[in-house]
């Protein structure tokens, strides 16, 4: 079909599950105001990723065909972008939120991926590496929206829930150094795996 699903949930989850700036406005929102009051915010977040998915599933896919060598490039590019947030990941700590994160809404959780690298990144990163060039684009792209919807769905209340309980319980422990250095491993190695020829559809 295109996409390399197995390995790509896996790159999927290890971008929505790590900390990053949508997860640091969740982990916010939801220590201040609660689950319920959240999930519109939560809501948000999850569909502005769709708004970069479509058009740029599109747009690559055409690329791939038209300048393959370019896709290439930006294929690696994007991987080495990857790997130096993994970095950030695994240096980062969890008790640094973000304090200005104070203002749940479904509009503004709409602009958090749209307003960020790291979303644009990771889905350039997901039909660069993922998808087999001259992949249907309409194909490719639902599978890769849909990936990304139900990590999120998945993932991301579970920041706003949970996330500031994690947080306290691991803040300033060994625990929370081995947290984020797998955490960043994990979206290294599924990169390295599909970069590298091991995940072709």
């Amino acid at each position: 079909m295109g996409v390399a699903i197995g390995s790509f949930l896996v790159f999927a989850a290890s971008q929505v599950g790590t900390p990053g700036p949508a997860n640091m406005a969740l982990l916010a929102t939801g220590a201040r105001y609660g689950l319920g009051p959240a999930l519109p915010f939560v809501a948000g977040v999850i569909l502005g990723k769709q708004l970069l998915i479509w058009p740029m599933g599109c747009g690559l896919a055409e690329m791939a065909e038209a300048a393959p060598l370019l896709f290439d490039i930006l294929k690696w590019v994007s991987a080495a972008y990857i790997v130096w947030i993994a970095w950030k990941v695994a240096n980062l700590r969890l008790g640094d939120t973000d304090s200005r994160a104070n203002a749940p809404g479904f509009f503004a959780g709409l602009i958090v991926h749209p307003l960020h690298p790291k979303a644009w990144a990771m889905i350039t990163a997901a039909f660069t590496a993922f998808v087999t060039p001259g992949s249907s684009a309409l194909q490719a792209t639902a599978i890769i929206a849909t990936c990304f919807f139900a990590t999120q769905l998945v993932l991301h209340p579970i920041w706003a829930w949970g996330g500031n309980r994690l947080a306290r319980t691991v803040a300033g422990t060994p625990a929370e150094t081995y947290l984020m250095w797998s955490l960043a491993g994990l979206t290294v190695a599924s990169v390295l795996f599909v970069l590298l020829g091991g995940g072709s559809p």
